[in-house]
C-alpha cells in the first residue's frame, strides 16, 4: 500500500495539534470482484498453502483507493485532516466486495507549544 497521508489516524486527536473545526464523517468506497483470471492463479497458489498474493494485492490495492478516496472527500469539505479512520468491508455477492474507508474530517493546525510539524491539505 502507497503511504499513509501525515495528518491521518486511528485516533481521535493528532498530537501537536488542535481541532479547529469538524466537517464530519467522510468516506471512500470501493466495489471489486475477482476476474477469472486471478481466481485460477490463486487456485494454483491455494495448492502449495500459505499466502494467496494475487488476493493479498487485489485487497491492498481496494483499501488504497477507498483511503484516497476518502482524503478527496475531506479535502473537498476543507479538511487537512481525517481522524477516527477506520475500514469495513461487505461480500455483496459471489466473488464481490465492498471496502469502506471512513472518518472524521477536521481542520487541524499547530498546537501552541505542540511538536507538529507543517499543516499541509488533504
Amino acid at each position: 500500500m502507497s503511504t499513509t497521508h501525515p495528518l491521518t489516524t486511528t485516533t481521535f486527536e493528532l498530537p501537536g495539534y488542535r481541532t479547529v473545526r469538524s466537517f464530519g464523517v467522510v468516506r471512500g468506497i470501493v466495489v471489486r470482484s475477482r476476474s477469472i483470471i486471478g481466481n485460477f492463479g490463486a487456485s494454483i497458489q491455494s495448492l502449495f498453502g500459505g499466502n494467496i498474493t494475487i488476493y493479498t494485492q487485489l485487497c491492498e490495492q481496494a483499501r488504497d483507493d477507498a483511503f484516497r478516496q476518502m482524503l478527496e472527500h475531506a479535502a473537498g469539505r476543507g479538511a487537512n485532516a481525517v481522524v477516527g479512520v477506520r475500514y469495513d468491508a461487505t461480500d455483496i455477492g459471489p466473488g464481490i466486495t465492498e471496502v469502506l474507508c471512513y472518518g472524521t474530517a477536521v481542520l487541524v493546525e499547530n498546537a501552541p507549544g505542540g511538536a507538529g510539524g507543517a499543516v499541509v491539505a488533504a
